[in-house]
């Protein structure tokens, strides 16, 4: 009951009302920025779809996971950025409009993506199981539209027409960001405290390389790129914070497994832990930069 009121309501919600206070943050003009020089974007959208995937397929396979472990590796590699990495970058002061633009085209795109590269993975590590995987996907898209496109398009107006009380809010919503993050964090442990022990013991390891190493690829491959620090920021979050929610659906309702759904529990823990690491180095330090009179928009 808790579980369903969490997954159905409370984080919904709360994603939302992040994304509201995202959307007073921006203006037209950071998407047309985006818009005009795609090499962010395009570097995004590889790590995501193309690189992702590509470490947990290989995580996988040097660790010798058993079949289900495997196959919910990649469920989980193949569900590119949900609304939490806009909460993450927003706190960290990244490029929002770059991370909403990512996760929104990502999110878009794995509905193709998804049923392909799933299909191989339980071929591949399944021994030929035979599952058809039917995504619901005008949910899907409407799931994406209600958490974020709405609200952030909500907030814009309020900027357009109320800049003093957008400019007032940014303060606020931060801040609230923060403490909401730190609430789904605890109902997320809260919901799934009886798979987290099994989970660490089975694929906690390979997890944590996951995450890390998506996050450090996706840095790397910005920076290499020359990219700035702002969008670096975005494009590291996007590659290791995934959308668990999905990924989770996906293994229960869609695969009928549960099981395969205990990689998405652990990964879950460590992308708070990276994430809220990240809003709290970042956030702290960028901090006492402008303080002290230093020009921290890189």
């Amino acid at each position: 009951m808790f579980a369903a009121l969490l997954s159905k309501v409370f984080l919904p919600l709360s994603l939302a009302i992040i994304m509201l206070g995202m959307g007073m943050t921006l203006v037209p003009a950071d998407f047309t920025r985006i818009v005009k020089y795609p090499k962010a974007i395009l570097t995004g959208l590889a790590n995501q779809l193309i690189l992702l995937p590509i470490i947990g397929f290989l995580l996988a396979i040097v660790f010798k996971l058993e079949p289900l472990m495997a196959v919910g590796v990649m469920i989980l590699a193949t569900c590119p950025g949900g609304p939490t990495s806009n909460l993450i970058t927003q706190v960290c002061r990244g490029n929002i409009a770059l991370s909403v633009t990512l996760t929104a085209i990502a999110s878009f795109v794995s509905i193709l993506t998804i049923p392909f590269l799933l299909s191989y993975a339980i071929h591949y590590f399944g021994g030929g199981t035979n599952v058809d995987i039917d995504l619901p996907i005008v949910s899907t898209i409407l799931q994406i539209m209600v958490i974020t496109v709405i609200p952030i398009s909500i907030g814009m107006i309020i900027r357009r027409y109320k800049v003093d009380f957008a400019n007032r809010m940014e303060k606020p919503m931060r801040i609230a960001s923060t403490v909401i993050f730190i609430l789904v964090f605890i109902a997320v442990v809260a919901a799934n405290f009886s798979l987290i022990g099994e989970a660490m013991k089975r694929v906690g390891l390979v997890t944590l390389l996951l995450n890390l190493g998506t996050m450090g690829l996706g840095f790397l491959t910005a920076r290499l790129l020359q990219l700035n620090f702002k969008n670096a920021i975005s494009i590291t979050i996007e590659s290791g914070i995934q959308n668990g929610t999905l990924a989770f659906v996906i293994a229960t309702t869609i695969l009928n497994n549960i099981e395969m759904g205990i990689p998405t529990a652990a990964y879950s823990m460590w992308m708070f832990v990276t994430g809220g690491i990240l809003m709290w180095q970042l956030g702290k330090r960028r901090v006492i930069e402008t303080k002290a009179g230093v020009n921290v928009e890189a």
